[in-house]
């Protein structure tokens, strides 16, 4: 199985917007994101945090994290009554970002 990153390393920072929105981002991954906004910055010409920089890249409306939060929310109780497990944010991340997103 191919890294999903290869080759497309700003969706690194698509699927830790989305987990950040439901709540869901690691502490790890975060401190990734910080630690690379100065690059950030460079390479795509925005200012901001690392959220913020993603959000104008992506031309995500304001409203979209509360969005999805809702998404997240109600698919995970249905998705935890159907399958009778937890969901999994990281793969409700990949997923929703994959659906929505298309290519990155």
């Amino acid at each position: 199985m191919s890294d999903r990153y290869e080759d497309k390393p700003f969706l690194r920072y698509v699927d830790a917007w989305v987990l950040n929105a439901i709540g869901h981002l690691d502490e790890p991954t975060r401190a990734y994101c910080v630690a690379m906004e100065p690059t950030l910055r460079q390479s795509l010409g925005q200012a901001g945090s690392w959220t913020e920089i993603v959000a104008k890249q992506m031309k995500f409306p304001p409203e979209l994290p509360a969005q999805i939060r809702k998404i997240w929310e109600e698919g995970k109780l249905r998705f935890e009554a159907g399958n009778g497990r937890p969901a999994d944010p990281a793969q409700f991340a990949m997923t929703f970002v994959d659906r929505n997103f298309g290519r990155v």
